[in-house]
């Protein structure tokens, strides 16, 4: 390949991944404007930007992945602080590492709602870990079965967004992994 067409290409890529950030980001704040829901306990989300990193991870690949991750955390440090970053990169990445692991079992055919709640469910646990170092209290760990329920409910959800999203999502893709 010429350094032109690298170029271009690096281009491309660049510009795709500043739309799925700018994605993230305004799913994010959509997300923040959400009233809570009655009946729905503190700190449960829908988690749709996600959604993003899902497809990022699926169809650009893990380093890509990583980096919306990287690119949401730095939003969430200057926009909510500290412990809110704290607490949503540890979350971000183990489930970003908990569905590189499900895909790896590639003998196993997992559709992307399973795959969707395990990640939901080990963003929620993750941060319960680091809830309880910030506060050094394993107390923390009672609000367990009520994020794990939650985790699976959202996870759904995320991914039946995600599938029902995927044929618009894909008119964006520029680059491939």
């Amino acid at each position: 390949m010429d350094k032109n067409k690298t170029r271009e290409r690096n281009i491309l890529q660049l510009t795709q991944l500043a739309l799925l950030f700018a994605l993230t980001v305004v799913l994010m704040v959509v997300e923040s404007l959400i009233p809570p829901i009655p009946m729905l306990p503190p700190g449960v989300k829908i988690g749709l930007s996600n959604i993003v990193t899902m497809y990022v991870l699926f169809y650009l690949g893990k380093k890509y992945a990583f980096v919306i991750l990287g690119l949401k955390g730095l939003f969430v440090f200057i926009t909510r602080g500290a412990t809110a970053f704290i607490l949503s990169f540890s979350g971000g990445l183990l489930s970003i590492i908990v569905m590189i692991v499900i895909l790896m079992l590639k003998k196993i055919n997992i559709s992307y709602i399973i795959i969707s709640m395990c990640a939901a469910i080990a963003h929620n646990l993750a941060q319960l870990c680091v809830a309880s170092i910030l506060l050094k209290t394993t107390t923390v760990f009672y609000y367990s079965p009520i994020l794990i329920v939650s985790g699976v409910v959202m996870g759904i959800i995320t991914g039946i967004v995600l599938k029902a999203t995927l044929p618009a999502m894909r008119r964006i893709k520029v680059f491939t992994k």
